[in-house]
C-alpha cells in the first residue's frame, strides 16, 4: 500500500480470484464490491449503495467519523497504461452531477445538510493474470 505524505492517495493491491470475461455492468459491479470492502477494512460504514436519480448516481456512500463520503468508483479491465487511468474518467460535468446528488441526499435522506461530507474517487484496475485488483483512492477531491 503506497499513502503519499497529505494522504490524498492510497494506492493497494487486493486479491480478486473470480476473474472471467464481464462486460461493463459486470466490470462496474465488480469494482464497486471490491471499493465497498476496501473502505469497509479501511474503517468507513458504508451506509448505502447506487444512490440514483435522474442526473446523476453515487455508486458509494459511507461515514467515516462523522464525515459523510461520498465514492465515485471507475474501473479498466486491465492496466492500459499512460494516460488511460480509470479516475481520468470523473471530469468536472461528472463531479457536478455528484454534487448536486450529494447535496439531495444530505438534504432529504440524512436531512443535515451541515453535517462534514466529501468526495472521493476509487479506481480499481483488474489484474487478470495475476487476479488481483489495483485500487488507488483519492480523497476528498
Amino acid at each position: 500500500m503506497y499513502v503519499t505524505g497529505d494522504n490524498k492517495l492510497v494506492v493497494k493491491s487486493v486479491d480478486v480470484s473470480y476473474f472471467n470475461s464481464m462486460d461493463t455492468q459486470e466490470l462496474g459491479f465488480l469494482a464497486e464490491n471490491i471499493a465497498a470492502r476496501y473502505l469497509e477494512g479501511g474503517g468507513y460504514e458504508v451506509i448505502d449503495k447506487n444512490y440514483r436519480k435522474p442526473w446523476g448516481e453515487i455508486d458509494i456512500i459511507a461515514r467515516k467519523n462523522e464525515a459523510v463520503v461520498f465514492v465515485e468508483v471507475k474501473a479498466n479491465s486491465q492496466e492500459f497504461g499512460g494516460n488511460f487511468n480509470p479516475e481520468i474518467r470523473v471530469d468536472w460535468k461528472k463531479m457536478a452531477k455528484i454534487k448536486r446528488t450529494a447535496a439531495l441526499y444530505l438534504e432529504h435522506e440524512l436531512c443535515d445538510m451541515d453535517c462534514e461530507w466529501q468526495i472521493d474517487v476509487i479506481s480499481v484496475t483488474l489484474d487478470s493474470a495475476n487476479k488481483k485488483a489495483k485500487i488507488k483512492h483519492f480523497k476528498n477531491i
